[in-house]
């Protein structure tokens, strides 16, 4: 368990990458949710755009608005007081001009109370990330399995597998560091890639699907319990299975309902017989 609710910081992350001290980092969307992961003592809660798919039913994380980061990322700062959070920008709200990539950053830290914002990308955004880091925005990088350009990259597939593809993530992540990102996400890249990457950054590397040569990890929450997710990706190991003891309690409640056996006595309030005699008259039992 934390101890303690001294806020994490950008330094006190990079501090971890120094001393070889791994991060922690959960994906979580409401209140609830990062209450538990904050107190369960990770370092960074990212409010993934995955929303889209793990809270919203949608099939990809395209659909999700600014409106719906928003929302959440408030939901989730209200909870975490130590964890360092992170918002994710959706889908097209930053590939606009800089200008505007600029604006909707500061609304997930200025509405949202994000601590930083995360997008994906390679070199292509270094000039938003300087301007962002200008304005007093810290970001955090991500790059391989980018699921906003999943129709453009073919499928959910590892990125990286080839040497040509591998110099490119590199050149990418190379190129975000030096325009100012704090850390950066690698998601479905080989192991060995995710080291020779690692080892090439000052700046912390997370990977979700990228192996154990990075400097820490990031899974959703949903999946680590067992949460309403119905796929179970090969980089996810389950901790629990929380859907099952929620769909047996609630199995349990409707059996109890129809039985009529819920509400029992001791859930009952009783009014005071004098009540009982004024309502249904003076012979009606009150007990």
């Amino acid at each position: 368990m934390a101890n303690g609710t001294k806020q994490i910081t950008t330094s006190d992350i990079r501090k971890k990458k120094e001393a070889g001290i791994p991060i922690t980092m959960m994906t979580a969307y409401d209140f609830p949710s990062a209450k538990l992961v904050e107190e369960a003592g990770v370092d960074m809660i990212l409010v993934g755009d995955s929303l889209g798919m793990v809270v919203l039913g949608y099939d990809s994380t395209i659909p999700v608005t600014m409106e719906d980061m928003v929302h959440h990322t408030k939901a989730v700062t209200r909870a975490a007081k130590r964890a360092f959070v992170v918002a994710d920008l959706p889908f097209l709200s930053y590939h606009g001009t800089v200008e505007e990539g600029v604006k909707n950053a500061g609304r997930l830290m200025q509405e949202g109370f994000a601590k930083a914002v995360k997008m994906e990308g390679g070199r292509e955004l270094a000039p938003l990330v300087t301007r962002c880091v200008q304005a007093g925005i810290p970001v955090v990088g991500h790059i391989g399995l980018t699921p906003q350009s999943v129709h453009q990259l073919g499928g959910y597939k590892v990125q990286g597998r080839d040497l040509e593809q591998a110099q490119k993530l590199l050149e990418d992540a190379l190129a975000l560091q030096a325009a100012g990102i704090f850390a950066i996400v690698l998601e479905c890249v080989p192991e060995e890639v995710t080291g020779m990457i690692a080892k090439k950054l000052d700046i912390p590397v997370i990977g979700i699907g990228a192996g154990v040569t990075c400097d820490g990890q990031v899974l959703v929450f949903h999946d680590v319990v067992g949460y309403a997710s119905s796929i179970t990706p090969k980089f996810v190991k389950r901790y629990a299975d929380i859907g099952e003891t929620i769909r047996e309690a609630v199995a349990g409640y409707v059996q109890d309902v129809e039985k009529r056996s819920f509400p029992a006595p001791e859930h009952v309030f009783r009014a005071s017989e004098e009540t009982i005699k004024q309502l249904y008259g003076e012979g009606v039992a009150t007990k």
